[in-house]
């Protein structure tokens, strides 16, 4: 086996609009040529609406690679979730919610993820019913994206796993948001299985005044990608580009979903 090094681009947040047809192309064109895949951190369309779903799948026929995705708070606004998951998924987009595809030799796990505070600061599963079914939505994505990642390691033991999420598993990039948000920005759950899969990396977007860059207790590079952070730190084109040492290996299948049996 020889090593070699692939880019996987990322961005969150891009909120499609009805006034948004055509102002992507170009961004999905260039995409294309300077990554194998293309990740979406949630937050597709701006008001859930499976109607901005479609210009986004108008703006993405141009784009070459694999495109894997989750969605975000706003996808779920209009409770037109199903819809918009259905208007996307195709043979080139990828709209993981507990699944995982390996694409040229990858795996990528994706959940949308929930709030519920981090570290000392997490919410307990304690108290009125409400509250204790808000702490159980993140406990349950938390276990979905645990499922999602041992289904990748039953494929191939030292597969890269690469885990996409909306809501942030770390404090360190939700940093800039007020404080007293913090335990809707995201959750220290979903660190839990990045540790103890060994994710490569993760990104995420959701809190668009946090911090680029931070990482789990274990070290599992964090990434908060969403389009005003990357535009905060001075990213020119509307994406983030991170460079994977890849294996290659005899025989790799290009790109194959993984789903739960």
């Amino acid at each position: 086996m020889t090593l070699k090094s692939k880019q996987i681009a990322a961005i969150g947040d891009i909120h499609i609009k009805a006034t948004d047809r055509g102002k992507w192309k170009e961004c999905f064109q260039s995409v294309s040529e300077q990554a194998f895949a293309l990740i979406l951190c949630g937050d597709l369309t701006d008001t859930g609406q499976a109607s901005e779903a479609e210009i986004l799948l108008e703006e993405l026929s141009v784009c070459s690679i694999p495109v894997i995705a989750v969605l975000g708070n706003h996808d779920y606004h209009d409770n037109q979730q199903d819809e918009i998951r259905h208007v996307l998924c195709n043979n080139k987009i990828h709209v993981l919610d507990g699944e995982s595809v390996v694409i040229n030799g990858v795996g990528f796990a994706g959940v949308k993820g929930f709030g519920g505070g981090f570290d000392r600061f997490m919410l307990p599963r304690f108290g009125e019913e409400m509250n204790k079914a808000y702490v159980q939505a993140a406990v349950e994505e938390s276990l979905k994206l645990d499922q999602a990642l041992y289904r990748l390691e039953g494929d191939d033991i030292d597969i890269l796993k690469v885990a996409v999420l909306h809501y942030s598993p770390i404090k360190e990039t939700v940093v800039g948001e007020p404080e007293e948000i913090f335990p809707f920005l995201g959750s220290s759950y979903l660190a839990e299985p990045l540790d103890r899969r060994e994710v490569t990396v993760a990104f995420h977007g959701h809190a668009h005044h946090g911090h680029l860059e931070g990482a789990t207790k274990q070290g599992v590079k964090v990434f908060n990608v969403a389009k005003p952070v990357l535009h905060n730190a001075g990213y020119t084109n509307p994406f983030f580009l991170y460079e994977l040492p890849l294996q290659e290996k005899e025989n790799q299948p290009v790109e194959h979903l993984i789903v739960a049996p």
